[in-house]
């Protein structure tokens, strides 16, 4: 049984990093947020300049390093508006199921510098 309990454990867990695949969020990445976060996670996607407020940069450490994952997931899923940012950041979570936004924050994590701590 305790098996079964690990297992069920890292499917419900957001935390589980091992579970998270930051090669597969590496491609969502580039279909769902690199339009406005650019290629490379900078804001400075093709849509950015015509967006009132200006993306966030991912790369940035001292900026993304101060946001959970817990954060990052509902920022995706759930859309700006809902963690009281821009309303311009759309939600995700009626396109990407919870392990794909999950493998999104795991690429996310990867851009920053200095790189993320949990």
């Amino acid at each position: 049984f305790s098996i079964v309990f690990a297992v069920l454990g890292a499917v419900i867990g957001h935390g589980s990093s091992w579970a998270q695949n930051p090669a597969e969020g590496k491609k969502l990445y580039a279909t769902y947020c690199a339009s406005c976060h650019g290629e490379t996670g900078k804001g400075d996607g093709m849509a950015a300049g015509s967006l009132p407020v200006k993306p966030a940069d991912h790369t940035s450490g001292n900026v993304m390093n101060q946001m959970n994952d817990k954060f990052l997931l509902d920022i995706i899923s759930k859309g700006g508006a809902a963690v009281g940012k821009s309303t311009f950041m759309p939600s995700w979570g009626g396109s990407l199921n919870d392990k794909q936004v999950q493998d999104v924050v795991a690429y996310i994590r990867t851009l920053a510098v200095p790189p993320y701590k949990p």
